[in-house]
C-alpha cells in the first residue's frame, strides 16, 4: 500500500552534490525541504557527495536529515585528463555502491534526483521508491555553461550523451523542468511537467519606485550577459543622465571593470558590486531591474524582482523570462542579444514613471504565483500522483 494512503508521513530523498555552495540550486532545495517538512510533516532526507564538515549556505531545518557519502568529486576539478577518467569511474562505482546502500536502508518513497551523476543508475537501484529527476537549467544549455570554441569531436560527443540522458530520463516516473517553455524542448519524453522555482522572500519588501536606479543581480560570468548589459548602458547613460547601474554577484569584476572603462562609462553612475546578504533590499532602493542573460534554467532574480514590485526589461533568452514576463504588462522583452533593442526598452521605460509604477504594481501581483505555498503545493500534488500510480 503506498505510503500516501496510510498515517505514515510520505518520506522522500533527495540527491544532489552539496548544500556548502551559495548557489541558486542549493537555496531552491534547501526551501523546498524546509517546507516539505515543517509545513506539510513529510520524512525529509537529503543525500550530498561533497562538502562534507562545511556549513550550509542556506539554513536548514532540523527535521531535515542530511547523510553525506564523502564521495569528493570534486578533486576531479584538479586532475589532468588522463587521471580524470580513472579517477572519475573509481567514484562512481564508489557512489553507486553507497547510494545503493544507503537507500536500501532508508527505503523511501520517493527519491528526487537533481540529475548530477546518480542519474545514469538511479533508475536501476530496486529500493521501491518513485523516481523523480529535475533539471535546472534549460535542455539546450545542459552541457554548454560558458562560451567557448567547439569542434566535431565535442559535438559527437554531445549529441551520444544526450541520447544517453534521454534514455535515463525515460525511465523516471517524473521529470520535472522549470518552465513550459523547457518542457516544450523534451518532445521526445512523455513524462515531463514543468514546476517553477519558488521566490526566496516570504514578505517581499515593496520598491517606491521612486529612485532613479537599475539593478541587475548574478554571477560575473559569461552566461548572465553582463557585457551586453553594459554596451546597452553606454546609450542608455547618455539620453538618461539621472539614472544609474548597479550590479550585483559573486564571481571575477574585473574584465566588466576593464569594460567600463574601454567604454568610457561614468562610474560614479555605473557600478559593479560583489553580492550581498540583502539583496532584497537593494531590488527595494531601485525602480527597474534589467536581465541581460544568454539563457537559463529560470533565473531567481527574476522573481525576486518581480516580488518586490519592480518591472523588468529582459532578453527573450531560452528559458524563464517568457514564463515569468508578460511583455507590455509586467516587464518589456527584448529580442534575445539585440543590444540596441535592449537599450531602447531601458530608456522608454525610464522616460514614462507612470508605466513603471503601473508595471512594477503587476509585476508583485504575478509574483505571488511563485510563493513557496504556491510552488509547494504543486510539488504536492506531483506527489501525490506518482505515488497513486
Amino acid at each position: 500500500m503506498p505510503a500516501s494512503t496510510t498515517d505514515k508521513p510520505l518520506s522522500i530523498v533527495y540527491i544532489t552534490p552539496a548544500l556548502y555552495l551559495r548557489g541558486g540550486v542549493e537555496r531552491v532545495l534547501t526551501m523546498k525541504a524546509n517546507y516539505l517538512a515543517d509545513s506539510l510533516g513529510y520524512d525529509v532526507t537529503i543525500i550530498l557527495t561533497e562538502g562534507k564538515d562545511k556549513p550550509y549556505a542556506y539554513p536548514l531545518s532540523d527535521r531535515v536529515r542530511v547523510v553525506n557519502l564523502d564521495i569528493g568529486f570534486e578533486q576531479l576539478w584538479t586532475c589532468s585528463f588522463v587521471k580524470k577518467i580513472v579517477v572519475y569511474l573509481r567514484k562512481q562505482r564508489r557512489y553507486r555502491r553507497l547510494l545503493t546502500a544507503e537507500l536500501m536502508r532508508l527505503r523511501p518513497d520517493i527519491t528526487d534526483s537533481l540529475l548530477r551523476r546518480e542519474i545514469n543508475f538511479i533508475t536501476s537501484i530496486k529500493d521501491g521508491s518513485r523516481k523523480i529527476g529535475e533539471l535546472h537549467v534549460n535542455r539546450a544549455n545542459y552541457r554548454n555553461f560558458e562560451a567557448g570554441e567547439t569542434n566535431a569531436l565535442k559535438a559527437l560527443f554531445a549529441r551520444l550523451w544526450m541520447r544517453n540522458l534521454v534514455g535515463h530520463l525515460r525511465r523516471l516516473d517524473r521529470f520535472v523542468v522549470l518552465t513550459e517553455e523547457d518542457r516544450a524542448a523534451w518532445s521526445e519524453l512523455h513524462n515531463v511537467v514543468a514546476i517553477p522555482n519558488p521566490v526566496a522572500f516570504r514578505h517581499a519588501q515593496q520598491s517606491p519606485l521612486t529612485e532613479h536606479r537599475v539593478i541587475a543581480v548574478g554571477r560575473y560570468v559569461y552566461q548572465k550577459g553582463f557585457d551586453m548589459l553594459l554596451e546597452a548602458w553606454q546609450s542608455v547613460e547618455r539620453r538618461c543622465p539621472s539614472w544609474r547601474l548597479d550590479i550585483f554577484g559573486d564571481g571575477d569584476r574585473q574584465p566588466y571593470e576593464l569594460m567600463i572603462d574601454r567604454l568610457q562609462l561614468d562610474r560614479r553612475r555605473c557600478q559593479l558590486h560583489p553580492s550581498t546578504q540583502d539583496i532584497q533590499q537593494e531590488y527595494a532602493a531601485s525602480s527597474l531591474c534589467v536581465f541581460s542573460s544568454r539563457f537559463e534554467g529560470l533565473s531567481m532574480a527574476l522573481l525576486e524582482a518581480a516580488a518586490c514590485g519592480l518591472p523588468m526589461v529582459s532578453f527573450a533568452c531560452p528559458c524563464g523570462p517568457r514564463d515569468v514576463i508578460t511583455d507590455g504588462t509586467d516587464g518589456l522583452l527584448v529580442q534575445n542579444g539585440d543590444v540596441a533593442q535592449l537599450a531602447y526598452k531601458m530608456v522608454w521605460l525610464m522616460q514614462r514613471p507612470d508605466e513603471i509604477v503601473r508595471m512594477g504594481h503587476a509585476a508583485a501581483s504575478k509574483a505571488k504565483r511563485y510563493s513557496m505555498e504556491q510552488i509547494g503545493a504543486r510539488w504536492k500534488q506531483l506527489f501525490d500522483d506518482v505515488m497513486a500510480r
